[in-house]
């Protein structure tokens, strides 16, 4: 790390030995203080002296502290926080002291709801009020250089007791119950063997590209955050060992993605849990398979069943699995992607999507070359010319492809290269006419005829357009639906109020439908409301519907189930403060108010635990920089016209001044902020 210019590193308290002060000329040889139990001083930065004369910084963070944040409660509010900072302070006087804190950023509103608030909180108001300066370690060694020295464990980790063992062997650390993790040392070895022998194949097969290829290795971190075509070509030029042919690019372009994923195929998180099937210890396998396929690729050799061997010897806890080839065979060949795969993506995606000519798919361009569709009866087939371009290599491949949506969720696609225009003419009318005859058989027959055996589905897509298409599809027999609860509700409406009045049981069926039903007519206030939320006419029409639908809720006890509607009357109500705090006219302020007041009050009859949280710090926001100001103001005017008489007109110009300032304090109590005091004031 020195070596590499890197400054400082933070530590765990448990990674330092001892410590003493730096020596100087009038003290040549301090004492050592044993700090191996975790007792060094984490409020100071230490130098480690390297052997080759070469030192690096460190930081201890504060462990106790730390733990607190993460597993306690000292976040819980910002006065438990900041006293428990405060405890980590020395009373030695010295001229500055270093309070720093290490834990997972998901603790912070993730894993502990609305402590991301407390942190903003401490850092903008409470460290102030305490002198505390928030800094971080650059800047604080930068203007604090060590005066102490360090000595270090020898291999040691923050997140293992054993050492390093964790990421290599059957240590005990983050087991699960019964669980082994024997699993860690036959991983690590097939890595640890498969980095050597891609190692092999990239220095024979780069230097025919690289004038140096490890410094092309090392430098394509530039090409990876910015994968345009004059920076992929820029970077090449610069370490081209001469002009690289258009084919010659994509080969080099496939090394440097090998080394690329050699490197991610070390993922730490692969060997920190219990077992080698969990989505860690898949992703990192997932990054080995890619490395392979490039390396096959490109050199032609094939790995892969050295590889698979070496898993053979990783048991898995799991018994499906047995051990890390069968998490090799189920979890990640059938996650690899084919060109075939993301032209399967692209055309069945094409029968509810209308692509541009030019179009991106992840990280593929996209060529559509040629695209007809037709429909028959409940049938609809499209053909298409596409090209793909990936724009991670830039390999390329032209296809031809064709699918048949059945209806429903049913779909047959299949892939071929394009073989000419001629074939692919041949092939588009014969398709088409085959669909002339209406038959969903004979049509998947003449595609395996054409195409051969092989297809693709639904299943195939990507995940996030899989389920945007599902969405689509369940979204006419939602509609049905709806319609049919809606009027088993409408005709049984009396008998559900006779079951509620005598408070018998209901017939859960009765229940459903009236639930279901009250449901998606609220859902559908809610966005009328939402579209017609800038006319308070019909603002307050759809207002009035929606609190009678609650009234009619709470009557048959119905618990409506409305996600959706309760992110839309999230957003309403800050969109709706913000228009009030900054364009509404005085003349309507009471009304915007009230109207907003009322949509506060849906939420708690619809039983939706809306958050207030942005409307409220955006009001907090504006309290300070413009209520307070003004009734401040306000209130100086009043005493000196008091003072010095009060006449009519100033009399007049007061109250509506006092009036709109006490509704706009109102409001705020209506958004849970506390402004009780300011009302008093004002009343």
């Amino acid at each position: 790390l020195a070596t590499e210019g890197i400054k400082f590193i933070i530590l765990a308290p448990s990674q330092a030995e001892r410590t003493r002060v730096i020596p100087t000329e009038d003290n040549q040889d301090p004492q050592w203080h044993e700090v191996g139990g975790c007792q060094i001083d984490p409020t100071r930065p230490y130098r480690c002296f390297l052997t080759d004369g070469k030192y690096i910084d460190v930081f201890f963070y504060d462990g106790p502290i730390s733990r607190d944040m993460g597993f306690s409660d000292a976040l819980k509010d910002s006065e438990n926080f900041v006293g428990r900072l405060g405890l980590a302070i020395r009373g030695d006087h010295r001229p500055s002291q270093l309070i720093s804190v290490a834990t997972d950023g998901e603790t912070f509103g993730h894993h502990k709801g609305s402590t991301e608030k407390c942190l903003a909180y401490v850092f903008t108001q409470k460290f102030a009020q305490r002198h505390w300066t928030v800094t971080n370690f650059a800047h604080y060694l930068s203007i604090n250089q060590p005066t102490w020295e360090v000595v270090l464990k020898p291999v040691t980790a923050w997140s293992c007791s054993h050492g390093v063992d964790r990421w290599q062997d059957d240590c005990g650390c983050g087991g699960g119950g019964e669980w082994h993790q024997k699993w860690r040392r036959p991983l690590r070895d097939a890595l640890d063997w498969l980095r050597d022998e891609l190692i092999k194949v990239y220095e024979d097969t780069g230097s025919h590209f690289f004038s140096d290829p490890w410094r092309a290795r090392d430098e394509y971190i530039r090409v990876v955050c910015d994968r345009s075509p004059v920076n992929v070509e820029n970077f090449l030029d610069l370490h081209g060992s001469n002009r690289l042919a258009p084919s010659e690019q994509i080969d080099a372009l496939r090394l440097l993605e090998m080394q690329r994923h050699a490197m991610l195929m070390y993922t730490s998180c692969g060997w920190f849990f219990e077992e080698i099937s969990r989505p860690e210890g898949t992703q990192i396998l997932r990054y080995a398979a890619r490395a392979l396929e490039l390396a096959g690729e490109v050199a032609g050799v094939q790995l892969e069943e050295e590889f698979i061997r070496r898993l053979d010897l990783a048991p898995s806890n799991v018994e499906y699995f047995k051990t890390g080839a069968g998490v090799y065979r189920h979890l990640v060949v059938s996650a690899q992607i084919s060109f075939e795969q993301v032209a399967a993506h692209y055309a069945i995606s094409s029968l509810f999507t209308n692509y541009q000519q030019q179009q991106r798919v992840y990280c593929y361009e996209a060529h559509q070359l040629d695209y007809q569709q037709q429909q028959m009866g409940s049938l609809r087939l499209a053909v298409g010319q596409l090209r793909l371009v990936s724009e991670i290599t830039w390999e390329s491949s032209e296809l031809v492809f064709a699918v048949l949506h059945l209806g429903g969720w049913d779909f047959h696609c299949c892939i071929q290269p394009f073989a000419g225009r001629r074939a692919y003419s041949q092939l588009k009318d014969k398709l088409f006419n085959t669909l002339k005859q209406a038959s969903a058989a004979h049509s998947i027959l003449a595609m395996a005829q054409l195409f051969g055996d092989s297809s693709f589905s639904l299943q195939d897509l990507f995940s996030e357009e899989r389920h945007r298409i599902m969405q689509l599809l369940s979204q006419e027999t939602l509609t049905r639906l709806d319609q049919l609860y809606t009027q088993v509700y409408r005709d049984n409406y009396g008998v559900l109020m006779a079951f509620h009045r005598d408070k018998l049981p209901v017939p859960k069926e009765l229940q459903v439908a009236a639930e279901i039903s009250l449901s998606n007519r609220c859902l559908n206030a809610i966005k009328a409301l939402e579209q017609e939320s800038g006319e308070i006419e019909n603002s307050l029409h759809y207002l009035a519907e929606l609190e009678a639908i609650a009234t009619e809720a709470n009557h048959l006890q119905c618990k409506l189930s409305l996600p959706e509607g309760k992110q839309i009357l999230e957003n309403l109500m800050l969109r709706s403060l913000w228009q009030l705090l900054h364009e509404t006219d005085k003349d309507t302020l009471e009304e915007d108010i009230q109207c907003l007041g009322r949509v506060v009050a849906l939420g708690e009859k619809l039983e939706l635990g809306l958050s207030c949280d942005r409307c409220q710090e955006l009001y907090s926001s504006f309290l300070q920089t413009h209520i307070l100001p003004q009734s401040r103001q306000l209130i100086s005017d009043l005493a000196i016209s008091n003072h010095n008489g009060f006449t009519e007109a100033t009399a007049l110009e007061a109250k509506w001044d006092i009036t709109q300032l006490h509704l706009l304090l109102q409001l705020g109590d209506k958004l849970a902020v506390d402004v009780g005091l300011l009302v008093e004031q004002f009343k």
